[in-house]
């Protein structure tokens, strides 16, 4: 009888823990997607399996694959990209998205993609203390070689390029298996 009750109360403890450990599962697959262009972006993918699902991105992946850095961005990393959407693009000037897709641009491209990316993982959290470490800016190495420039105004998270363009984070901290999306509404370009 006693041990009928210590078994009765062990799977009653293991029960208890495994609905426990469910429903935290649960909350954290809610926690590791964010929704972007109309999909959800799944913490389990990378930057590039991602990516091709958001309807906001289309031009940034024409240009990702046009550049040759898919493999690149598909890659362990972590890396960091601020991700302009489509109407981020459209903001250049007529038919700038068009010449750079060209094949003999190859290189500008690149060297343009490269710019919105930066090593390693910058959570939002990470850029904001960066930004008040930096008495209200933050300097951010980006795989081009050149420097963003983050800052806030209000609760808003900007970046800025070597032209002085700025760029405002409209989603933050998109999680992926090999680092984080930011998405910006405007196109950063490195000084020519």
């Amino acid at each position: 009888m006693k041990n009928l009750k210590l078994v009765t109360v062990a799977t009653f403890v293991f029960t208890m823990v495994l609905s426990m450990s469910m429903s935290a599962q649960s909350k954290m697959m809610k926690q590791e997607t964010k929704m972007v262009g109309g999909a959800e972006m799944y913490s389990t993918k990378n930057i590039i399996e991602n990516a091709v699902n958001s309807k906001d991105h289309t031009t940034l992946v024409a240009a990702v694959k046009a550049a040759d850095l898919v493999d690149a961005l598909s890659s362990e990393g972590p890396f960091t990209v601020f991700a302009p959407t489509n109407s981020a693009f459209s903001k250049l000037p007529a038919g700038t998205v068009d010449t750079l897709l060209m094949p003999e641009n190859k290189m500008m491209l690149q060297s343009i993609l490269k710019y919105h990316v930066a090593s390693g993982n910058w959570s939002a959290e990470d850029i904001m203390k960066a930004i008040k470490k930096g008495n209200g800016t933050a300097e951010i190495k980006t795989l081009s070689g050149g420097t963003l420039t983050a800052w806030m105004k209000g609760k808003h998270v900007y970046v800025k390029d070597e032209n002085g363009n700025s760029a405002q984070v409209t989603i933050a901290d998109v999680n992926q298996s090999n680092g984080v999306i930011h998405v910006i509404d405007a196109v950063l370009l490195p000084k020519s």
